[in-house]
C-alpha cells in the first residue's frame, strides 16, 4: 500500500504517519468496530466515488446493529469522503476505508462507555485480485472455514470481528496455492468468498445465493440490476459447491473484487476455464457504470 498525504480522523485531516491510536483502544481488544470499502474511479469527468450514499448508509446500519452510537453525523461523514479525496489529489483509482471504532478509556467486554471515533483512509489501489484475474479468472478453493452462522453473529453488519473467518479462509487458500476461498454456510451451501459475493451461470440463467448468510452487497445489487436490464433470467437460491463445478461460468463480485471470473474451484475447471460470455458482458457493463460511461447511472457517482 502506498501512503497518501492525509487520513480523516474525527473531523480533521491528519498526516498519514501521525494517524495513530492507543494500544488499549477497545476495538483492538474486543473486535467491535464497523467499516466500509468504497471505490473512487478516474472517469473522463474526474475522480468519482461509486455509490457513496449506499456505502455510508450501510456503515451506519452496521453501527446500529453492533450497538455503537456514531460520534459523527451522517452528512458530515459522507462529505468527509469528498474532503479527503480533494486533499490527497489522487491520480489513479482509489479505495476508501471508513471505520467507526471504539477507542481508549474503557476495558472489559461491556463497550457502551468506550469513546467512539471515526476515520476515513484512502489510497491508490488497482484490481484487488489482479488485472490478470479480471481477464482470465482466479483459482478458488472451498475453505475448511465456515461462514459465520447467523445464529451466532450479526451477518448484516460489516463488523471488524466478522472478518477473522475471512482472514483465515484467505490464508488457507493462499497457503494452498489458490487465489481466493469460497466459504460454505453451516448448512453446507455456498455463502460467499472471503470478501465477495458469488454468482454462477447455468443454461443461460444467472444464479446467486440469497443474502441469508452473506453481507447485503452493494456490488451484487448493481450486477443484478444490470443483468435484469439485459433481459438475463435471474435466480436467487441456494447453491452447492458441486453445482459450481458443473456451472458454465462463475464469478465473484465486491467493491474490491469488482467483477472477477472464477476459472476453477477445487481443481475443477469452470466451463472452458476462461472468462465466460455472460461474465464478460456484466463486467463490461459494470465498468461502464463506475467509470461514468453509462449516462443512465451517472447519479451513482459523486464527482470530486
Amino acid at each position: 500500500m502506498e501512503k497518501a498525504k492525509y487520513i480523516w480522523m474525527d473531523g480533521e485531516l491528519v498526516n498519514w504517519d501521525e494517524a495513530k491510536v492507543h494500544v488499549l483502544t477497545h476495538t483492538l481488544h474486543y473486535g467491535n468496530g464497523v467499516f466500509e470499502g468504497t471505490r473512487a474511479y478516474q472517469t473522463d469527468d474526474g475522480l468519482a466515488i461509486f455509490k457513496l450514499q449506499e456505502h455510508t448508509k450501510r456503515l451506519y446500519n452496521s453501527a446500529k446493529i453492533t450497538a455503537i452510537k456514531p460520534n459523527i453525523d451522517y452528512d458530515i461523514l459522507k462529505n468527509a469522503h469528498i474532503e479527503l479525496l480533494q486533499a490527497n489529489d489522487f491520480k489513479a483509482n482509489v479505495y476508501l476505508r471508513p471505520l467507526i471504532y471504539l477507542g481508549y478509556g474503557q476495558m472489559g467486554v461491556h463497550h457502551v462507555k468506550a469513546p467512539v471515533h471515526t476515520m476515513i483512509a484512502a489510497w491508490e489501489w488497482g484490481a484487488y485480485l489482479g488485472d490478470d484475474g479480471l481477464e482470465n479468472g482466479i483459482r478458488v478453493m472451498t475453505s475448511s472455514i465456515m461462514r459465520n452462522p447467523v445464529k451466532s453473529t450479526f451477518g448484516k453488519a460489516k463488523a471488524v470481528a466478522n472478518y477473522l473467518n475471512s482472514q483465515m479462509a484467505k490464508y488457507e487458500a493462499i497457503a494452498s496455492g489458490f487465489q481466493e476461498a469460497l466459504l460454505l454456510d453451516d448448512s453446507g451451501f455456498a455463502a460467499e468468498g472471503s470478501g465477495e459475493c458469488l454468482f454462477i451461470v447455468r443454461d443461460g440463467k444467472l444464479i446467486s445465493p440469497p443474502n441469508d448468510n452473506s453481507l447485503e452487497s452493494i456490488t451484487q445489487d448493481t450486477v443484478l440490476l444490470l443483468a435484469s436490464e439485459m433481459g438475463i433470467e435471474i435466480e436467487r437460491r441456494n447453491i452447492t459447491r458441486d453445482e459450481i463445478y458443473i456451472s458454465d461460468e462463475a464469478f465473484f463480485t465486491g467493491t474490491a473484487a469488482e467483477v472477477t471470473p472464477i476459472n476453477s474451484l477445487d481443481h475443477r475447471v469452470i466451463g472452458d476455464g476462461k472468462r465466460g460470455e455472460m461474465t464478460k458482458k456484466l463486467q463490461s457493463a459494470y465498468f461502464d457504470v463506475v467509470y461514468g460511461r453509462n449516462d443512465k447511472y451517472k447519479d451513482y457517482l459523486t464527482y470530486i
